[in-house]
């Protein structure tokens, strides 16, 4: 057998995973504020890149795939008639339009140029030394208040620390309490610092789990000191703040109320007892009736176990959504998206002309052409990336919600099975591009904020072979029957089962299980003991 060389031309195609493509599918699966802090950063490397007045692309994209008899409709996004020309009047200082838009005199409307030169007027007059008693002292002040307003100064309206919405909706975090309280103790100074210290390692439940002798160690105090630190933590407010377990805290509010005795000591002794529901076995610990139990058991169901979680989280995040479905004035639901979450982005193409052409002639005129032309690319690449990502949003949520319309009309009971496929099959897209974008998104419904996941359920089949029914239905039906049962008709699982099978369910009794556990719903003997102590009480 002879081997020779030869030449041969084939076509073939291929998908190559550029740089450009990597970055759209990348900003695909982002949430809106991932993709909010994407641009900024784009826009820090990219000069030809600026914010920009009016809708953003995402908007405009968001009415351009809604269409006007689409499930996706423009949403309530658009400006005011006359928004417009109201800014162009107001940049031009044409006072007196906006004195009879917002119905104000002269004195009340805000002149930035005025506020300019009163602030460089009342600037110069300060390097000369302050005049505060003098007359007219108030007046000055008051003034350069005001001019410092929207000009970057510490009067900024949209400043968290002076906007009226920041104050009220910023509470004390459980450690600002702590320090507080600490600032007002009577204490030398080291134990002070040692409670300090101390108070940093206060988890949000308000316990201070640590090794006491570790912490001593590591601040090279002496022990009885870092002791001491802990015992005053635990007389602040919240009583039970502090603690090292549940025992401890549960004590701690009990001495405060008058009410720890022997008995209940050793009911604090043997609290896995209560959680089982031994009743009998508690009797005979703490040595009490079964009328004095369940009085004992009343106090401590009215005590806080976790003393910590009244105060607001230095962790708590806002779930901002990234689509809203509302109901359209046709009857059927209308999806948009958020678009308010996202900068309004431009290319600057006469910064480009510009430099350009202060380029021009110079030895190093390729290497800015160049430059400028690969940003232009860069910057066109962004734009459109943005607009199919809304694009591609739009029609998976419009999909999904489509599909799910019996949630939306009668709540978790009307879900039907769904998954990847089945969406992806019906807009016509690739599973992957399915979860891309439904992954870490949000969605605001009459009926609350849900993560688009949540939409997608398995299938339990139906006796009569008809439509299945979705999983999450399933088990809201399991949790419907053990709500409305009595203490003479507790049901078990078996039961569960037969009664779904009557109303057209095909399950099997480990699913039932399965999805009575998940929801943390005791089994029917630990909720025949509940319904007992219940009626001891």
């Amino acid at each position: 057998m002879a081997f020779a060389q030869r030449l041969d031309m084939r076509q073939s195609q291929q998908l190559v995973m550029t740089p450009q493509l990597q970055q759209a599918i990348k900003m695909l699966q982002m949430s809106n504020l991932e993709l909010r802090e994407f641009i900024a950063e784009e826009m820090e490397r990219n000069p030809l890149l600026e914010a920009a007045e009016g809708r953003s692309v995402a908007a405009e994209a968001s009415d351009a795939a809604a269409g006007p008899s689409g499930a996706a409709e423009a949403g309530a996004g658009d400006a005011a008639p006359g928004e417009g020309r109201l800014e162009r009047d107001l940049a031009e200082e044409r006072l007196e339009r906006a004195e009879q838009v917002f119905d104000a005199g002269m004195d009340n409307l805000y002149d930035e140029a005025r506020a300019d030169r009163e602030a460089n007027h009342l600037a110069n007059a300060a390097e000369s030394g302050p005049h505060i008693d003098g007359p007219g002292g108030a007046q000055s002040m008051e003034a350069s208040a005001w001019a410092s307003v929207g000009k970057g100064g510490s009067s900024r309206f949209d400043d968290e620390s002076t906007s009226l919405e920041g104050r009220l909706s910023h509470d004390k975090t459980l450690r600002e309490t702590l320090l507080a309280q600490l600032g007002q103790s009577r204490v030398d100074g080291q134990t002070r610092m040692i409670a300090a210290a101390l108070i940093e390692h206060v988890d949000e439940t308000g316990y201070l789990r640590l090794d006491l002798e570790d912490v001593a160690a590591r601040l090279g105090a002496e022990a009885c000191l870092v002791e001491d630190a802990a015992a005053l933590i635990r007389s602040f407010e919240p009583t039970g703040v502090g603690a090292r377990d549940l025992q401890e805290c549960l004590r701690l509010q009990l001495l405060e109320q008058n009410r720890f005795d022997p008995a209940m000591a050793a009911l604090l002794e043997n609290l896995p007892l209560v959680a089982k529901r031994e009743f009998d076995k508690l009797k005979r610990v703490c040595r009490v009736d079964g009328e004095d139990l369940a009085q004992m058991l009343s106090e401590l169901k009215a005590l806080d176990p976790k003393p910590g979680l009244r105060f607001e989280s230095d962790m708590t995040q806002t779930v901002i959504p990234d689509v809203f479905v509302h109901e359209s004035r046709s009857g059927g639901w209308s999806v948009e998206l958020n678009a308010d979450t996202l900068p309004r982005l431009a290319i600057n193409n006469s910064y480009a002309a510009e430099v350009l052409r202060d380029a021009a002639g110079a030895k190093r005129d390729d290497a800015v052409k160049e430059f400028i032309s690969e940003r232009q690319q860069s910057a066109n690449w962004l734009l459109k990336s943005i607009e199919q990502r809304a694009k591609t949003i739009l029609r998976v949520a419009s999909e999904i919600v489509r599909q799910q319309d019996g949630f939306f009309a009668f709540g978790v009971t009307g879900l039907r099975p769904l998954n990847l496929k089945r969406v992806a099959d019906a807009i016509d897209m690739h599973e992957s591009t399915v979860s891309r974008v439904t992954s870490n998104k949000f969605v605001a419904t009459p009926r609350g904020v849900f993560e688009l996941k949540y939409f997608f359920t398995p299938a339990i089949a139906s006796t009569d072979g008809g439509e299945a029914y979705s999983a999450e239905a399933i088990r809201y039906k399991i949790k419907g029957l053990i709500d409305a049962e009595q203490a003479d008709s507790v049901l078990s699982d078996d039961r569960i089962v037969a009664l779904l099978r009557q109303s057209g369910v095909d399950i099997a009794r480990r699913t039932v299980t399965k999805y009575r556990e998940a929801m943390g719903i005791p089994s029917s003997i630990q909720r025949r003991k509940q319904f007992a102590a219940l009626s001891l009480s």
